[in-house]
């Protein structure tokens, strides 16, 4: 009984974080009317969740503004502190919920190089989660995707790391006294 109680709470956890509206109870109309996806949000709802359209267009500009960029190159573009997310590298049919959960397992280093480089932890709604998987999944949207896409603010953040890491090369190459 425990299994299937730890597994069932699991499930629900994996369910909020890749849509962000995981209801607590599918039956109850208090449940459902408190999970309401916001007035400009699109959602589909299935069985009891409200489950996020998943744009890539949107996904785009936010992968670019919420800073998955200083860490992860798409087309080239982007850190290195972290793997490329290039939609040809993935898999050719791709379920979100095993991206939430590959993200998930990652959670404790990404949250760290997010305080390091961006001074605060990223923070997702289960649409703009959504948003960017989808993305990191769309060939023709990724085709799209330049350094023009990048807000400057997190521009500077990139470039601020490269000269950290300059100068880092730079106190290595100096003689000791």
């Amino acid at each position: 009984m425990a299994k299937i109680q730890t597994l069932s709470l699991f499930t629900a956890m994996t369910m909020l974080l890749a849509t962000g509206t995981a209801l607590a109870d599918a039956k109850s109309h208090d449940a459902v009317e408190q999970a309401k996806p916001a007035e400009n949000s699109e959602t589909v709802k299935k069985e009891g969740m409200l489950l996020p359209f998943m744009n890539p267009a949107k996904g785009r500009k936010l992968y670019a503004s919420k800073g998955c960029v200083v860490c992860h190159a798409i087309n080239g573009v982007g850190g290195q502190d972290a793997p490329a997310l290039d939609a040809a590298t993935m898999p050719s049919i791709m379920d979100p919920f095993d991206f939430a959960a590959k993200m998930w397992r990652g959670a404790g280093t990404m949250i760290t190089l997010q305080e390091d480089e961006l001074g605060e932890q990223i923070d997702f709604t289960g649409e703009e989660l959504a948003n960017i998987i989808a993305f990191v999944h769309s060939t023709s949207e990724q085709k799209k995707f330049s350094k023009a896409d990048i807000p400057e603010r997190i521009a500077e953040l990139m470039h601020h790391s490269d000269d950290e890491s300059e100068e880092g090369k730079h106190d290595e190459e100096k003689p000791k006294d």
